[in-house]
């Protein structure tokens, strides 16, 4: 039996969740819970060049955006290093 995420000729779909991860996945395949359709059932290479084209960095969503900082307890008024040089 033929591997389904390996299968040239059948159509897939590209999936996004809500850490803007993307998947290719085949399209006879169910979408699993937490995924939803980017891009809709068309051929294995658009769907890979779609998912490079569009997840550039593959870190999730929460960690590519900024956090606010948190001051330092330690932060003797030295910045970052506390004060050592």
């Amino acid at each position: 039996m033929q591997n389904l995420f390996e299968d040239p000729d059948a159509p897939y779909l590209v999936l996004v969740n809500d850490e803007e991860q993307r998947s290719l996945w085949p399209a006879r395949i169910d979408i699993p819970s937490g995924w939803r359709v980017e891009l809709p059932a068309t051929g294995r290479r658009r769907c890979l060049d779609h998912i490079e084209h569009h997840w550039t960095d593959q870190r999730p969503r929460t960690l590519r955006e900024p956090r606010p900082s948190a001051p330092c307890a330690t932060d003797g008024g030295g910045g970052e290093s506390g004060g050592r040089v």
